[in-house]
């Protein structure tokens, strides 16, 4: 996900850098700020928030060790998957919601769309990052029938 000359198209470390000092600062209000906004899209207008969600999302936040989760920071971000991608050879499902502001599907799903070979790609309209639990009917649905095809 994060920029580089191989990945103009990811984010920049200062993206990153604020995660990580916003869990260095106070990692259970980043869990709940991330939770309550762009994870399930609930800062978007019209939307209602869960706070079912919201709580569960912390709770499994504050479970993790604060390494690990600190350190996973760099692993999502700053791993580059390329070279595993383009040797898959099982049938591969990509699904990403076309609005998530955690994990834009331009920097991820689009590209390993494209790197795996015969892979199928959902895209959810208007899914947020969260879409296992905004969206889980239409989610396990799609995961049946990819298994039955």
């Amino acid at each position: 996900m994060l920029k580089t000359a191989n990945n103009p198209g990811g984010l920049p470390l200062e993206v990153f850098d604020g995660i990580r000092a916003a869990s260095f600062k106070d990692r259970s209000q980043l869990y709940r700020d991330l939770a309550s906004g762009p994870c399930f899209g609930f800062n978007r207008p019209g939307a209602k928030a869960s706070q079912g969600m919201i709580d569960s999302f912390w709770a499994q936040g504050m479970q993790a060790g604060h390494i690990n989760t600190y350190a996973c920071i760099k692993a999502f971000s700053e791993t580059d998957f390329t070279e595993d991608l383009k040797k898959f050879n099982v049938p591969t499902l990509v699904v990403h919601g076309d609005d998530d502001q955690v994990v834009p599907i331009g920097a991820s799903a689009m590209m390993s769309f494209k790197l795996v070979k015969n892979a199928k790609l959902i895209v959810y309209p208007g899914a947020p990052h969260g879409l296992t639990d905004t969206h889980k009917d239409k989610l396990n649905a799609d995961l049946l029938a990819f298994a039955k095809s």
